[in-house]
């Protein structure tokens, strides 16, 4: 007897509410029992042997902590533990998985210690809560720093245990759930790392029902108009949806049955955030899309998936070019099935997807799939199968790749190493390789081997010879060519190469060939920098301001800090930095020491010092006013100019109103000019960006704004004839040094072609 089944469901199915709540008993106090007692329920359906006694002293345990704390929204703050246990619980994970959710933020967030959970718990949960937990008692330089070190933290506990991961990406589902009640910054920042890396390592977990919700909660405070008004058109056309959707799925199940196939038939709408790309970003209506509607077929054998494929291009007509194969080519988080588009007999396209029900379940639990639960004395227990350490390899991957890594850099190519954008090449022996999307031979034969990139001499694609910068793509034969009288890689690939992998390797071999030559590098590029701020070497490296270098770094002696700006996994800018601030705080410090106690230090006679800041050589009382043309900001090289009426007008050194060919027609009217060190808060200043135009460029752009303490007075954006978008943003920054911030983050989004300050 040949059976099955026939669902339809929508991608963006809603919640399930609470019922009533019954007389006697405050809604609060029930609502979050009611939430509990359903999590039990859901872990009940799925394994009935679960440990619940340690689940229900977990919840108790968490209680007790959190106790008295609330969330945003007013509710128990408990209410969020029981949300990320029951997300753990509906991806069929184990009891210890659920006791770290209810207790993932003990440790962060009351007096509870990891000792306290390993004695009450077991070392396995306080090690998966640990592992969860955000570093907040560090003070970090920069957000990259701080996000490389939560992300390295991830990583190691990950290389353990892959459920911290799984947790965390839980974690961060229900708190976009709830985002309703935090701040619109606030929303917007959670919603730009949620789709930078949460949902990234969703798609490499292969964990896809949570990988779409959160790219839909993302896409409503990224861009909320686009998001309602794809609601708006799904919700107007429901009935006739679901209708189309019903009738399509029994059609298929009802003639696989009859030619007497085992199958269940699951029909799909595309979730929100894939009908943002398919209309807003190319400007497609909803009905030109050829895959909103898909139809997943799980059949038993892979021989039966085939045979389904044969029949649904004999039932329906096929549409050219429409068909992929991820059962013999898989992607690399390990999802299989036959996609193929066909055309309905009421006359619209739609996808069909044709899996066994192992690789169904890949599919919708990705990694979580990988753990099976087997039975001993004790009774279930949890472990891997046999392919989970081949699949998941890519975390040992990344850890080793941070190695030396510039913290911002690192963030920046594991975006890049994480999302789902690959291209397939073909190794001489006919073997596919993956490698990130822009990928060059060079990241192609650090892919291959350490010791196949040091020693590249060239590279060949389908038998040509192609320079090193060459872009590979989808189906390209790579060959490259080496020699054991190579010198090495140079120091330009680190600008080439797209893959963290290739990058980590360069970055290793120089610091372990050539660190002497690195250290007079990185000494000359420190030295250098230091000028920038009026110090001199021996300024900055007394005992003192070694200690200040060295701190929240691997390096212990200047010869370690010089090598590791030689070969770039330190910058000579961020050394500095670390320095100026410090070196000016203790000669203020070491001057009112040295003054006589009985009288106040007298200043050093200076000359007349204005309100901006300005001090003016040889000139008492005077106006000044800064350029509107260049709009210079502390740290900028300046010159003033005595104008008629209206004092002494400053102007940045690299100014066209400056230049030396101006101050040549009047020299006698132009003065030497400094910063002083009463200094206003913040002062006007321009960036003016030269883009390819496209959908969403300014909210990307203004995106880019908001790690930044910048203020924005303004955007203006100009289309030329040849569709570049020229984009002037006019601020209000502190210094030049964050003006120099916010042109290197707005030079990172997509389609910028360059970045300056404008000087008329």
């Amino acid at each position: 007897m040949t059976g099955g089944t026939v669902n339809t469901t929508k991608e963006h199915e809603a919640q399930a509410k609470p019922d009533d709540v019954p007389s006697g008993v405050t809604e609060m106090t029930l609502s979050v029992r009611e939430r509990y007692e359903q999590l039990e329920k859901t872990v009940r359906d799925y394994n009935p042997q679960a440990d619940f006694d340690l689940i229900r002293k977990a919840y108790e345990f968490a209680e007790k902590e959190h106790r008295g704390q609330l969330r945003k929204s007013g509710e128990p703050y408990i209410i969020h533990p029981i949300a990320v246990a029951q997300i753990i619980a509906e991806l069929k994970l184990d009891s210890e998985s659920l006791a770290a959710a209810l207790l993932h933020d003990v440790i962060e967030d009351t007096p509870a210690t990891h000792a306290d959970v390993s004695r009450l718990f077991s070392p396995t949960i306080a090690d998966l809560v640990e592992g969860v937990s955000k570093l907040t008692r560090i003070q970090y330089d920069t957000v990259e720093d701080e996000q490389m070190e939560n992300f390295r933290k991830m990583l190691m506990a990950m290389n353990q245990d892959m459920r911290v991961i799984i947790i965390k990406i839980c974690d961060r589902l229900h708190n976009m759930r709830t985002m309703d009640f935090q701040p619109p910054a606030k929303q917007r920042q959670k919603s730009l790392e949620t789709m930078e890396i949460y949902v990234p390592i969703s798609y490499r977990l292969g964990i896809r029902r949570v990988k779409s919700e959160l790219e839909d909660l993302s896409l409503k405070y990224l861009d909320p108009i686009a998001y309602e008004e794809i609601m708006e058109r799904t919700e107007r056309r429901r009935e006739w949806y679901e209708e189309q959707m019903r009738q399509v799925a029994e059609q298929i199940h009802e003639y696989l049955a009859a030619q007497h196939i085992d199958n269940e038939v699951f029909g799909r709408m595309k979730h929100p955030y894939s009908i943002y790309r398919k209309t807003i970003m190319q400007n497609r209506a909803i009905d030109d899309i050829f895959d909103l509607f898909a139809y997943r077929v799980v059949v038993n054998t892979v021989g039966d998936c085939y045979h389904v494929l044969g029949l649904i291009h004999d039932f329906y007509k096929p549409i050219l070019g429409h068909f992929k194969d991820y059962i013999g080519n898989p992607k690399p988080n390990g999802y299989q099935s036959l996609h193929t588009i066909v055309m309905g007999t009421h006359g619209y396209p739609f996808e069909v997807q044709i899996r066994t029900k192992e690789m169904h379940q890949v599919a919708e639990f990705g990694v979580a799939a990988h753990w099976k639960y087997k039975y001993s004395q004790e009774g279930m227990k949890l472990g891997p199968d046999d392919h989970y350490d081949e699949d998941y390899q890519w975390v040992q991957r990344l850890l080793e790749n941070q190695d030396g890594a510039e913290p911002e850099d690192y963030i920046h190519s594991l975006k890049v190493d994480l999302f789902n954008d690959k291209v397939f090449v073909f190794t001489p022996k006919g073997e596919v390789l993956s490698l990130p999307a822009g990928a060059t031979p060079i990241d192609y034969a650090y892919a291959i081997h350490s010791d196949v990139g040091n020693k590249m001499v060239s590279a060949t694609v389908n038998r040509k010879i192609v320079p090193l910068d060459y872009v590979l793509k989808n189906g390209d034969r790579v060959e490259v060519r080496t020699s054991p009288t190579s010198k090495g890689p140079s120091r330009n690939w680190l600008q080439i190469a797209k893959s963290n992998q290739a990058r980590s390797k360069i970055r290793q071999w120089f610091r372990r060939e050539k660190r002497d030559e690195n250290i007079i590098a990185g000494r000359m590029a420190f030295e250098e920098e230091l000028k920038r701020f009026n110090l001199r070497l021996k300024d900055a490296t007394t005992p003192e301001m070694q200690e200040l270098l060295f701190k929240n770094t691997d390096y212990h002696n200047l010869e370690d800090l010089y090598a590791a700006i030689g070969y770039g996994a330190f910058t000579a800018h961020k050394a500095a930095m670390r320095v100026e601030n410090e070196y000016r705080r203790t000669q203020k410090q070491k001057r009112l020491e040295a003054a006589p106690p009985e009288q106040e230090p007298t200043p050093p006679a200076e000359p007349a010092r204005t309100e901006p800041g300005i001090i003016v050589g040889g000139l008492e009382n005077c106006l000044v006013k800064f350029a509107r043309c260049c709009a210079p900001v502390p740290g900028d090289e300046i010159r003033g100019f005595i104008t008629k009426g209206y004092g002494v007008s400053v102007h940045r050194a690299d100014c066209p109103n400056a230049s030396p060919e101006r101050m040549s027609q009047a020299p006698e009217r132009w003065v030497k000019v400094s910063w002083g060190t009463k200094l206003e808060e913040t002062y006007p200043a321009a960036v003016e960006a030269v883009c390819r135009n496209r959908p969403r460029l300014t909210l990307d752009i203004g995106s880019a704004l908001e790690d930044t303490l910048a203020t924005a007075r303004g955007v203006h954006i100009e289309v030329t004839s040849d569709d570049l978008a020229v984009c002037r943003l006019d601020l209000r920054v502190r210094d030049k040094t964050e003006v120099d911030q916010i042109m290197k983050k707005v030079m990172q989004v997509s389609g910028v072609l360059s970045v300056k300050r404008p000087a008329k």
